[in-house]
């Protein structure tokens, strides 16, 4: 399946917010294009998309997520079952680091 970048983008926000405890995630523009091998502008747009819908908040060099459940709908399913497999496969292990 073909995920479109801002469903893409909201799948690693999402991943970064679970090995967190707080919905302020720092990282820059920059960094997110490396982590998606994607152009730069092209983050910054899909920022923009998630920003449009009120799921997130950009600022300089930090992304607040506002609506969890939210990203993870706009995720359209490429967030979730390889999560629920690891917790299903190491659930004392996924606990422990909460």
């Amino acid at each position: 399946t073909q995920y479109r970048l801002s469903q893409r983008l909201a799948r690693w926000l999402l991943m970064c917010q679970d090995r967190s405890d707080s919905a302020g995630i720092e990282m820059t523009h920059e960094f997110l294009s490396t982590m998606l091998s994607v152009r730069r502008a092209g983050v910054t747009e899909a920022l923009n998309e998630l920003e449009g819908a009120q799921l997130v908040r950009n600022s300089r060099g930090r992304v607040t997520v506002l609506l969890r459940p939210g990203l993870i709908e706009w995720a359209a399913g490429c967030y979730g079952v390889a999560e629920r497999e690891y917790e299903r496969l190491f659930p004392v292990i996924q606990k422990r680091c909460l």
